[in-house]
């Protein structure tokens, strides 16, 4: 298991991914035997595109994103979760005078979004009452942070944003929203891992990795080993959250670096590698409402279950 590794997130200075890069920073692959580079591509499709093409080796990103490289779940497969739950956070800017849990606020306003991340936003008011066209939401890229921009750190670039006035409000991870919260310029509307949201959305998606049908099938042990990592990598974070601060000062700039000890804590709960028959019904079927899957794909075709046994070793 020494040949090298691409491990590709779309969102790196953030805490949604944060346990796959941990597992590369704080020496947690190593310790499994795997040499692995960590890589940023923007936005997620992209990821699961390069994983298609053979280029990268896990994608640690969005579980339903898979879906845009691999239709029907052919080809790729989820190997353990990063974390329990759909972990985007509403925010509207400050001076509209949000309120936790109305969304009403979103009428006629302009919401930032980056690709496949904005089909939870989408579904989740739909499933709410409300209707993109009727009441006027438009939920687009965030200026700058558009396909075909290149790396893009997308809750940094959603928070600046918003601060500049060239966006209403943004539909992203923790970090952006504690920047966008903690410099004054916007407000939490929902928080979907902690209870907001109408029913069922905090299945839609989940931070995971996955690999392709290829590497599982022709090097089941190098996958074995990347859960093991990730799995390690939860419980060293759960014993001591200062790790993420080790990690965030080689991996983030200054002031997130400051901030990704709180929002890992905060997360702790959440840090799970199981993947439960709730969660991918739940998935699939906000993947066939937003019109990505059309089959009903069994719990088998999209989890790797041969390695569920390392997900509470």
């Amino acid at each position: 298991m020494s040949r090298k590794l691409k491990l590709a997130v779309p969102d790196l200075i953030s805490n949604s991914y944060f346990p796959a890069a941990a597992a590369v920073e704080l020496g947690f692959f190593k310790k499994e035997g795997l040499d692995v580079d960590l890589e940023l591509i923007f936005p997620v499709d992209k990821c699961y595109a390069a994983l298609r093409d053979g280029t990268i080796d896990f994608v640690g990103g969005s579980a339903h994103s898979a879906l845009a490289a691999f239709p029907e779940w052919k080809g790729a497969k989820l190997l353990c979760a990063q974390a329990q739950g759909m972990y985007w956070f509403l925010v509207m800017r400050a001076d509209l005078n949000p309120q936790k849990g109305d969304l009403d606020i979103v009428k006629g306003r302009n919401i930032g979004a980056a690709p496949w991340v904005n089909m939870g936003l989408q579904r989740l008011l739909i499933n709410a009452g409300y209707d993109l066209e009727r009441d006027q939401i438009k939920i687009a890229p965030v200026p700058g942070a558009a396909p075909g921009t290149g790396p893009v750190n997308f809750g940094l670039t959603a928070a600046k944003a918003l601060e500049e006035g060239k966006i209403d409000g943004f539909w992203a991870n923790g970090m952006g929203t504690e920047v966008a919260v903690t410099r004054g310029v916007g407000k939490v509307v929902l928080d979907i891992r902690r209870g907001d949201g109408p029913k069922g959305c905090f299945n839609y998606t989940m931070a995971s990795l996955a690999a392709s049908d290829v590497l599982i099938e022709k090097e089941p042990e190098i996958a074995a080993a990347a859960v093991r990592a990730i799995v390690a990598t939860q419980k060293a974070l759960k014993a001591d959250v200062s790790l993420a601060t080790t990690a965030g000062r080689v991996l983030f700039p200054e002031q997130e670096a400051g901030l990704i000890g709180r929002l890992i804590e905060r997360d702790l709960p959440y840090y799970d590698a199981s993947i439960s028959l709730e969660f991918v019904s739940g998935m699939n079927q906000f993947s066939r409402e937003v019109g990505i899957l059309k089959g009903d794909p069994s719990y088998e075709s999209v989890v790797a279950t041969q390695f569920s046994k390392f997900w509470t070793a």
